[in-house]
């Protein structure tokens, strides 16, 4: 189900949710040409989420300047993944997007480029598969793309697909590209977030499990990026209100819900998706030397070598955000004009 919000040259702003969000970007500027559309997704993999997150999702859909003139035209995609407390509007706002089209449609290359928000009642989705929060990438691998195809001039293959994404959205790219390596070429992730399996204190532990349902606003961006992994990495529906089971137990770490974050972790799943991994026509990672996920993003880059995985790498000077939409234009989108079909 596809309902169009906005199609202009000149996108008019409408409210978003604003919960949990940190960033809140100016609209961009729209280059001539460029034509922006906000749609809302009907997600069918979210529906019965237990923590009653929204099933019908804001999508920004940004197209090339030949879009409306040549009928006959069929484009590359790149599904680009925004990160933790922001949503897809905001995050295409801060990246300027249609500025990043324009470019890179003035040097030959086009493309259609969506940015669906993922946002949740925790702040993020984790871009996981939870009974808890829904499963996020099945929309983001199924429910979107399928729609995208259905509703756009796409090149509707494998081989006209990218997947991209910042910190949690860079996560999202990992994990995604890895349970879904059929739906995409090549996938680029910036500065990803949670890429080691992730790890608690005793004391860390239960301090996360003694925030209240209605304090998690409250609790600061760290702790709400734990809870957020919590439940999307140890779900339990039959522990209410979190519907989580909690990394501790009996003052104790609980080493089987650790287990199960560990398998969310994309370092962790790279030996068991080789496969998977040497599928796509490329792989590309990145992250600014002066951010703190520069160790972990450096581990998964070791790890793909190790195993003879070829990927573009780069550690740039930066940190988390001061570059990223910059790299998205002059880097990112290039690097996809190589390896997408046209």
């Amino acid at each position: 189900m596809l309902k169009t919000l906005l199609a202009a040259g000149a996108l008019a702003l409408i409210a978003a949710p604003t919960a949990a969000q940190n960033i809140q970007a100016p609209a961009p500027t729209i280059p001539e040409g460029i034509t922006v559309e906000a749609i809302i997704v009907q997600g069918a993999s979210l529906a019965g989420n237990l923590e009653g997150n929204n099933v019908e999702r804001e999508v920004m859909v940004v197209l090339p300047p030949s879009y409306a003139s040549n009928p006959n035209k069929r484009y590359p995609v790149v599904y680009y993944l925004h990160g933790f407390a922001i949503d897809g509007r905001n995050f295409y706002n801060y990246m300027k997007i249609p500025e990043a089209v324009a470019k890179n449609a003035a040097a030959g290359n086009e493309f259609i480029v969506v940015v669906p928000s993922t946002l949740t009642k925790m702040g993020g989705s984790m871009y996981s598969s939870s009974i808890t929060t829904g499963d996020f990438r099945a929309f983001i691998a199924k429910d979107l793309v399928a729609l995208i195809d259905e509703n756009y001039r796409t090149i509707a293959t494998r081989g006209g697909r990218g997947l991209a994404g910042h910190s949690m959205g860079g996560y999202g790219t990992w994990v995604i590209g890895m349970d879904y390596p059929e739906v995409f070429d090549s996938i680029w992730a910036q500065s990803a977030c949670c890429v080691s399996p992730r790890t608690e204190t005793v004391e860390s532990a239960t301090a996360m499990a003694a925030v209240p349902i209605e304090g998690v606003d409250q609790s600061g961006f760290g702790m709400r990026a734990g809870l957020a992994s919590a439940v999307a990495w140890a779900p339990n529906p039959q522990n209410p209100p979190f519907y989580v089971d909690w990394p501790v137990k009996d003052g104790a770490l609980d080493q089987s819900v650790l287990d199960r974050w560990r398998a969310n972790s994309p370092l962790a799943m790279v030996a068991a998706n080789l496969d998977a991994l040497r599928s796509f026509d490329a792989i590309g990672a990145d992250v600014g030397d002066k951010d703190g996920l520069v160790r972990d993003d450096t581990l998964i880059h070791e790890e793909l070598a190790r195993f003879g995985i070829a990927h573009d790498w780069a550690i740039y000077d930066g940190t988390h955000t001061d570059k990223i939409g910059q790299r998205f234009a002059d880097v990112v989108l290039p690097f996809f004009a190589e390896h997408l079909d046209k």
